[in-house]
């Protein structure tokens, strides 16, 4: 294959300083610049670079042997033979033979001067509900808002200047402008309302860039957005190929620079162990976090970017794989003499190191931007100190600028205390004065002279290069380096990737139109040619349209999930958005065909159509059609949106409106003018005008029912008979087909192509649509971090006005008096704590170990584990990825689900009580909450359920209070723990777990993941304090800095495997742990080491960490873990002599059943009343559906097609219940999340008030949208006043009582919304097919026991037999049945026998010719003939409603049991119980 000489151009900078030990390739430094650590590019792979390095070698001595038979340079050695190999020279060989090639080199760097960018929307609001939202005064409120939106300054006068081949750090608090800079940096700026200032990259205009270059400027967000189903090389290689330049080393295919690209990339990275694992994501299994940040890192460096802007890309990660990413980009910065621009949180010292320039914002100022190595001297000489030894650089620079967290230096004069700058103004204000500031205007000035835009030299250089790099066919002035053919055949060939990584929603898309075929099809199996199956044929046709008009809609949700993808690759210029809608388009298409083709021949030939094989082929044309002109419709309205809730209800309406004016529910004739258009630009109605015409063509169907016929009847000769079906002639015996759709829809067999026409024009149309949306349309959800406050709240109003800082609520940074009011604050705190009852009793575990099954036998998680947890020390429970930290809380805390836990825990030496998990508190690494509840609400809702009954209520509230302001939260006491930040989140999290008053112990579950440093130190400091006042704290960190990890008493070691390498004191500066490992043959600590990653390091840990000593055995037989032991019996011997701790509860839950169940439906409704988006989606639902079905069926005729028209308008309503089940499915399964994840396992309450008040909340609302669309819908329709009570009985009260159980006992079973969606999808079509709607009862043949079955079936004859019975029908000219009487016979006279027993009635009974028949003269009789619908079963109908209404109510609580509660086989309890038996 190909090799190095096929790196990016960019290779190495000539100017690169000498030879790098071991591979180094260095950046250029200027004069007097920082030093920085350097990586060697064989960091993450050494045997993979050797390897690499060796067939480089090959590579280059063929070619020099080819091409000028002598040796090359002498400077460069290349052969192995010759010497030691080294990488920097051959990347020195590359750019040798590339500036041979003629191939320019370009590199680019970013100037910055008073930079100011304003956003839309405040800091703080109030909780929206859905009385606010229907509130006049708040509308008009939020219409002036949005007329006048709210503008807050983001970024001010930021200035700087970043060099290619420099690393430049933003530092800040969350909130501080980190990631508004650098988007602003990378030229992404559309969310924003202004941005000014100057920003130049070299001597291009921001515009330019965008214009032209944006491929070489990119935004790299803080998650790792890539397609889970892609293999790391597919995802490297598309990248690669779309960013391929023209002019590359002479003999070069562009396959051979992909392949060589990505072996490269793969190498230097670490990646070529996992490049064909997928990339996976939080459902697929893929890559780990550490190799997903490489391959954004290599993807990016394959796009070959000149700037690079990463955000907060090392959150989530510990340190050891943080310092990894780190390393990655120095060494994509020094081999492609990039411009790196990062943003972190929590920094060690070793990453820091990595940086050349460090810039620190504060409240949107910058107070410092400079050489990283001289940042900690500028703000010491502010006059502040860190707030640790230990504490790393990173993190005092972003103390200074947090009012609570930074440290002044002791020993200051009133002079030089009162001269410290303390806001953000302040410390902006002293940066611009400073000498540093003088030292960043040179740099710029320097540069500017250098690159700006003076120099037209380097600018036609840059562009001469940027267009060397175009593809034939691609414009010079694009941005995109490929041409559109190019860029459709790497989509395309990504989209067949994407379909073969993850192949089961394929194949489930295919199995669904084969299982629906293959039902539907057995419903109207074998239909007569017969006038009797003339409507089944139609309801055939019917659901072959609508079902892939269904199956359409449901790509919406995917197409948002992938647009993320999509909008960063066209900003890194790889594709015209609009590409990866033609090749979903065109790749849709063999896979559609497929799908279609099973289903049209299943249904077709099962069904029994016309037999030949034109009209299968129009047939299976038609349905084909239409499936890809609904595909590209659905997906157009998905492009046109930002979100995709409005696109899924404008989808929803739409839909509605296509089914109902497709031309079977209502036919043409019946439709009212006002709504009669629709018809015109609805595709399905051409494609089900063609297919009906293309069956019916051809059909004379034997006539089912002959008047007169029967008694009396029998020498009646055909002359004298008609048929009694719309269409006939009198003196046949049959109907042609053609009549019947003409006087029927309005239907002519001679539209047949141009209906085809038509659809086709349609598809295109809609194609077109969806590809200048997805071009177009590039908007996304930018979310604001807003906190909202309950309404009439004081605090909530202070901070929606500005005068509160939502972070804080201390001051808003200029407030004179922040700093005592952050002193009042934390003696209050401090107050709070030690009014709090101290813990007595010791919790301990001896020779604990977990085993739990594995594919090859068993798998030990922990081995062996003892140690234990003294009241008044915070206890760290630590150790690597994998090491089993969580694993063993969860043992310890009783929450295993699954394996074997063996060993003893105890609590003073005796077994644990009882009640165990309510006596303690456990603190999840996730926060999770209702989100709409407010901290004082969560906090309160824990007290009143764990704390016990007997205490009164007024005493649980003052403990609220008196943990708010333990957790620090009083001025967030009314905020809604959604919007809370980080920070406030998990203090949220930890004030849940004080308020139920533990009595035994705290554990804590990584408290500090995610949160930015300044954050953790906030939390830790509230843990201490704790701690201080008594509480037993044990808790799990991963690989805390130095200052976090010395606020731990005691630590519990573990390596992987479970395994125990230490317990005991940390010590002062923790020199008891660094002497232990230093006494058993550790390597020396250094005294700015961190002692948690020196320890880590040692065990072998760390992410290239080894360990030759075995930790395990020397911790086992050291004096240390004798002394633990010998402490551990002490414990437990002086424990058992105190006696056993009591159970405080007497029963599983503190509180009783009822007042659980009342606790939880009032935290239900409220949940919804603040959710309203939700409701306001039911509520329009109903409404919008009521009017559109009422006015669609308006004062439906008393003729017989009027009476079909009734049905359907019944039929339609009850199709409603399938959105608004779906819809409420969503808060069902949100609230049993909680409860699994967090409150059941702690025993907040019981499983059944869970479902109970879930049931109970929903319903109201159910009940009510039910009510608004009977009164939108019932007199519209026609329906009679008389009849009104009992379908609004049936219709309002009944249906929702129905769909709500029916809906909620389907979600009981699913893990999650999208299988609930499609389980219950499945269950309803099921039951709603076999209600004699459809395919009347008489013709359902085998699948009669289903119609008997299903609920359907007696809801709607219970409402169409009330609401339209007994009435007389008076026949349309249409319906009329013309014949002739036997010669001297009235009509009247020849048909009163038939019409005495067959029903009916004549016209005009006096005429002696041309007899006009009816042949329903009631509705009863219409009803019962051809629906099995009876006026008299109405009452049996709703007491049979009511009883599948209680099955589904016990089902809700029977599913969520056996699916979600029960954690034993069904089948392994009974075969226990057949063993026993026979024993």
């Amino acid at each position: 294959m190909s090799t190095l000489r096929n790196i990016p151009e960019e290779g190495v900078a000539p100017s690169t300083r000498g030879s790098i030990d071991k591979s180094v390739v260095e950046a250029p430094t200027r004069a007097g610049s920082p030093s920085v650590s350097r990586v060697d590019v064989d960091y993450f792979d050494p045997a993979g670079v050797k390897n690499l390095e060796r067939t480089v070698s090959q590579m280059s001595e063929r070619k020099s042997n080819a091409e000028h038979r002598q040796s090359i340079d002498s400077d460069v050695t290349l052969n192995p033979g010759d010497g030691p190999f080294d990488l920097e020279k051959t990347l020195k060989f590359v750019v040798k033979k590339l500036q041979e090639a003629d191939v320019a080199r370009r590199e680019l760097g970013v100037a910055f001067q008073n930079l100011k960018v304003v956003g839309l929307g405040s800091s703080a609001s109030f909780q929206p509900t859905l009385g606010s939202t229907l509130n006049p005064l708040v509308m008009l409120e939020n219409i002036q808002t949005l007329r006048h939106p709210p503008l807050r300054t983001i970024l001010d006068d930021i200035t700087g200047v970043v060099r290619p081949g420099e690393m430049l750090l933003v530092l800040g608090r969350p909130g501080s402008g980190c990631s508004t800079l650098l988007k602003t940096l990378a030229n992404q700026t559309d969310e924003y309302k202004s941005v000014s200032g100057t920003r130049s990259y070299d001597s291009l205009t921001p515009r330019q860039i965008h214009d032209h270059y944006r491929g070489d400027v990119q935004y790299c967000p803080e998650d790792d957005v890539h397609f889970p189903t892609l293999t790391v090389e597919q995802t490297l290689q598309f990248a690669a190929r779309l960013r391929a330049p023209q002019t590359r080393i002479e003999g070069q295919s562009r396959d051979e620079y992909v392949a060589s690209m990505v072996e490269i990339l793969c190498t230097i990275f670490g990646l070529r162990h996992a490049r064909h694992t997928p990339v996976g994501d939080n459902a697929i299994r893929g890559v780990s976090g550490g190799e997903k940040k490489r391959v954004s890192i290599a993807e990016a460096l394959a796009t070959r970017m000149r700037i690079g802007a990463w955000d907060n890309s090392t959150r989530g990660l510990d340190a050891s794989t943080a310092l990894e990413f780190g390393r990655a980009l120095r060494i994509m910065t020094d081999i492609a003499h990039a411009t790196t621009i990062v943003s972190i949180y929590q920094a060690s010292e070793t990453l820091y190191s990595l940086f050349d320039k460090v810039c620190v914002l504060s409240e949107g100022k910058m107070v410092y931007f400079g050489p990283a190595d001289q940042a900690r001297d500028y703000f010491l000489s502010l006059g502040y100190i860190p707030q640790a030894e230990r504490q790393t650089t990173p993190d005092f620079l972003v103390s200074v600028t947090d009012f609570a967290g930074r440290i002044v230096r002791p020993g200051l004069t009133p002079e030089e205390d009162k001269m410290r700058p303390r806001t953000s103004e302040e410390l902006a204000a002293h940066f611009r004065q400073s000498a540093l500031m003088e030292k960043n205007l040179a740099d710029i000035a320097e540069y500017n002279a250098e690159c700006g835009a003076g120099n037209k030299e380097r600018l036609e250089v840059y562009k001469e290069s940027a267009r060397a790099e175009h593809a034939k066919g691609a414009r010079r002035a694009s941005p995109y380096t490929s041409s559109i053919f190019m860029q459709a055949r790497a989509v395309m060939l990504r989209r067949v990737q994407i379909i073969m990584g993850a192949k089961a929603p394929t194949l489930i898309n295919i199995l669904t139109f084969v299982i629906q075929g293959t039902i539907v099809g057995s419903i109207f199996v074998n239909s007569p040619e017969s006038t009797s199956a003339f409507f089944g044929r139609g309801g055939v046709m019917f659901f072959a349209i609508l079902f892939c008009a269904l199956s359409s809609m449901a790509e919406i949700p995917a197409l948002f999930a992938q647009r993320p993808i999509v909008l960063r690759q066209s900003k890194a210029a790889l594709y015209h958005p609009f590409i990866d809608s033609v090749s979903l388009t065109l790749v849709d298409v063999p896979i559609t065909l497929l799908s279609v083709t099973v289903f049209a021949i299943l249904l077709y030939f099962i069904v029994g159509l016309q037999q030949t094989a034109s009209q299968f082929f129009v047939f299976y044309l038609f349905v084909f059609m239409i499936s890809t002109t609904m595909r590209a419709f659905f997906r157009a309205i998905a492009a046109s949106f930002a979100t995709p809730a409005p696109a899924q209800s404008v989808a929803g309406i739409m839909l509605l409106c296509l089914v109902l004016y497709t031309g079977y529910t209502i036919p043409k004739p019946s439709m009212i003018g006002a709504l009669r258009w629709i018809t015109y630009i609805n595709p399905m109605r051409y494609s089900f005008e063609a297919i009906v015409a293309n069956e019916f063509h051809t059909l004379k169907g034997s006539c089912a029912s002959l008047v007169p016929q029967g008694p009396g009847y029998e020498n009646v000769s055909l002359a004298n008979q008609a048929c009694a079906t719309v269409g006939s002639v009198p003196g046949q015996d049959f109907v042609d087909g053609n009549t019947f759709i003409a006087l029927s829809y309005g239907y002519s067999y001679s539209n047949e192509w141009k209906n085809f026409g038509i659809v086709l024009a349609f598809g295109i149309g809609f194609i077109a649509l969806l590809l200048a949306f997805t071009e177009f349309n590039t908007s996304t959800s930018f979310a604001t971090s807003v906190v909202l406050f309950k309404r009439r709240s004081k605090k909530g109003a202070a901070l929606a006005q500005g005068a509160l800082d939502p972070e804080k609520a201390v001051g808003n940074g200029q407030d004179a008096h922040v700093e005592e009011a952050v002193a009042r604050n934390q003696a209050e705190v401090h107050e709070a704590l030690a009014a709090a009852p101290p813990m007595t009793d010791i919790f301990s575990w001896q020779n604990l170990s977990y085993v739990v099954p594995a594919k090859d036998g068993e798998r030990k998680l922990l081995d062996n584990v003892s140690g234990y947890v003294v009241p008044g020390k915070l206890t760290a429970l630590m150790g690597e990825s994998g090491a089993g930290k969580t694993t063993l809380l969860n043992a310890l805390a009783e929450r295993t689900t699954s394996g074997v836990v063996t060993g003893d825990i105890f609590v003073n030496g005796h077994p644990l009580p009882r009640d165990f998990r309510s006596q303690t508190g456990y603190v999840q690494q996730m926060d999770t909450h209702v989100p709409t509840d407010t901290v004082c609400e969560a906090l309160l809702f824990s007290a009143m359920l764990r704390q016990p009954d007997s205490v009164p209520v007024e005493e649980k509230v003052a403990y609220v209070e008196t943990c708010l302001k333990m957790c620090g939260l009083e001025e967030m006491a009314d905020a809604s723990v959604g919007s809370l930040g980080v920070e406030h989140r998990k203090r949220t999290t930890i004030g849940v777990e004080l308020a139920a008053k533990p009595r035994l112990l705290l554990f804590l579950d990584e408290p500090t993941s995610g949160l930015d440093s300044q954050s953790a130190w906030a939390i830790m400091l509230f843990l201490k304090e704790l701690a201080a006042n008594g509480q037993a704290i044990l808790c799990t960190i991963h690989q805390p800095s130095a200052e976090l990890f010395q606020m731990f008493d005691r630590l519990l070691l573990l390596r992987k495997g479970g395994q125990v390498v230490y317990f005991g004191d940390i010590g002062k500066d923790s020199t008891t742990l660094i002497r232990h490992f230093e006494s058993n043959g550790s390597r020396h600590c250094d005294p700015s080491e961190n002692p948690a990653e020196f320890m880590l390091d040692v065990i072998g840990a760390g992410a290239t960490a080894k360990s030759e000593q075995d930790w395990r055995a020397i911790w086992h037989d050291c004096p240390e873990s004798i002394k633990a032991r010998e402490e551990l019996e002490k414990i437990h011997t002086e424990g058992r002599a105190r006696g056993a701790v009591q159970a405080t509860f007497k029963n599983k839950y503190a509180t009783p059943w009822i007042q659980q169940a009342t606790l939880l439906l009032r935290r239900d409704a409220r949940f919804r009343w603040r959710d309203p988006t939700y409701l306001v989606a039911k509520l329009a639902l109903n409404i919008v559906g009521g009017l559109f079905i009422g006015f669609t069926f308006f004062k439906a005729k008393n003729t017989q097609q009027g009476t079909q028209n009734q049905l359907f308008a019944i039929f339609m309503s009850t199709i409603l219940s399938a959105p608004l089940s779906n819809q409420l499915q969503v808060p069902f399964l949100d609230m049993r999340n909680i409860y699994e994840i967090r409150e059941g396992p702690t025993k907040f309450y019981s499983w059944s008030a869970l479902v109970t008040a879930a049931f109970l909340a929903e319903l109201p609302w159910n009940i009510i949208g039910s009510a608004v669309y009977f009164f939108c819908w019932y007199w519209t329709v026609g329906f009679d006043n008389s009849r009104a009570g009992y379908t609004f009985l049936m219709l309002v009260v009944m249906f929702p009582l129905y769909y709500t159980s029916f809906a909620q006992a389907v979600a009981a079973m699913a893990p999650n919304v999208e299988l609930a969606a499609v389980f219950f999808a499945t269950l309803f079509s099921f039951v709603l097919n076999f209600d004699g709607v459809v395919q009347p009862f008489r013709a359902l043949g085998w699948w009669k026991w289903m119609y008997h079955l299903s609920p359907y079936t007696y809801l709607i004859e219970g409402l169409l037999g009330q609401a339209v019975g007994q009435h007389e029908i008076t026949c349309s000219p249409i319906e009329l049945v013309t014949m002739n009487p036997p010669a001297g016979l009235t009509c009247s006279q020849y048909l009163e026998n038939y019409i005495s027993f067959a029903g009916g009635y004549l016209a005009n009974p006096d005429a002696t010719s041309a007899c006009q028949f009816c042949s329903t003269a009631t509705t009863d009789q219409f009803l019962e003939s051809s629906f099995n619908i009876y006026y008299s079963h109405r009452w049996r109908d709703l007491g049979l409603l009511f009883v599948y209404i209680l099955v589904n109510i016990v089902g809700i609580y029977v599913l969520t049991y056996l699916f979600r509660i029960r954690t034993t086989s069904i089948f392994t309890v009974f075969f226990k119980k057949r063993k026993t038996s026979s024993a």
